[in-house]
Parts: C-alpha cells; sequence; structure tokens
C-alpha cells in the first residue's frame, strides 16, 4: 500500500477509536468513499486485509491501526 494509504488508514482507524472507544470495528471499507473511484487502492487495500493478513470482514479499529504502524 502507498504511505498516503497507510496515513488514512491510521487517520479513519483514530478517529473511529476517538467517537466509539477502543472496541469499535470496522472493515476495509471503512477508508473508502461509498463509491468505487479509487478500484486499484480498494484492491490494494482488500488484498492487504483478507490474502495477506486473512483478517475477518470486521476487525477492531486499534488491531488494524497497530498491525499498520507495525509494517511501516
Amino acid at each position: 500500500m502507498t504511505p498516503e494509504m497507510t496515513r488514512k488508514m491510521i487517520t479513519i482507524c483514530n478517529e473511529k477509536i476517538a467517537k466509539k472507544g477502543d472496541s469499535v470495528g470496522l472493515s476495509f471499507y471503512a477508508f473508502f468513499a461509498n463509491k468505487n473511484d479509487d478500484p486499484e487502492t480498494l484492491m490494494q487495500v482488500a488484498t492487504w486485509w483478507i490474502q495477506t493478513h486473512k483478517l475477518d470482514h470486521f476487525e477492531k479499529a486499534i488491531k488494524i491501526k497497530q498491525m499498520i504502524e507495525n509494517e511501516c
């Protein structure tokens, strides 16, 4: 994934955690608008989420944030 996308994912995780607490869950769709205007990046994130890490559809935002930070 691009550095821009990883920053965006961390920002969104932080926002969700701040609003709903450490137990808030999200899917990889949380990082995109409702319309598919960037299919290449969507597929990169989906590949990271599903194929690389074999994550469930919904995961804790805190877990995703930590995973991304550990990979940077």
